[in-house]
């Protein structure tokens, strides 16, 4: 009896990756489709915009997540302390941004500070220059060098305490856990 060999046109045998891709590009269609349900509603027809752009986004979320490091995956734990304050720093800014426009009379006096991360991790500090902008009256203007220049509407003021929690949050998020020594 002759023993069956594969024939050269015959697809690979699936590996334990392109499995684990197509389940990872499953999951994003599903998110991103329920995400579009959510903002344009169950109009069929609104799925002309809303299938090539749940296909783009779902194929750039794969892109972007693929070869990270595994250090870069977020901690739930890390999560669960995050979201609070995400939110409550978000409602605080915008409280207080709003405070400075409709009242002239408080304290505006602008300005940069220099501040240097302590995040070893890459997306780490990605996160953590994207979220200055929660702490009431900042902004993240450059990144140069490994330090940060942070924009204030009140230079005067002391940010580094906002800073240094807001970053050892975005350091738990990856699962970094900062020396408070080096503060």
């Amino acid at each position: 009896m002759e023993a069956l060999q594969p024939s050269e046109d015959a697809p690979p045998p699936a590996d334990g990756r392109s499995v684990t891709a197509i389940k990872r590009l499953v999951i994003r269609l599903a998110i991103f489709s329920v995400l579009w349900i959510v903002i344009a509603g169950i109009d069929p027809s609104s799925w002309i915009i809303g299938l090539p752009t749940v296909l783009f986004a779902s194929w750039s979320s794969l892109r972007l997540s693929i070869d990270r490091p595994d250090n870069a995956r977020l901690k739930l734990s890390g999560v669960i302390r995050f979201l609070p304050y995400f939110v409550i720093e978000s409602v605080r800014g915008g409280i207080d941004v709003a405070t400075r426009v409709l009242r002239p009379r408080v304290k505006i006096e602008p300005g940069f500070l220099r501040y240097q991360p302590r995040l070893a991790n890459p997306s780490a500090r990605v996160v953590f220059l994207d979220s200055i902008s929660l702490l009431p009256g900042t902004l993240s203007a450059d990144l140069r060098d490994g330090m940060i220049e942070v924009h204030a509407l009140d230079a005067s003021a002391d940010l580094k305490p906002g800073l240094l929690r807001l970053e050892r949050l975005v350091g738990r998020l990856f699962g970094e856990t900062l020396d408070e020594a080096r503060a």
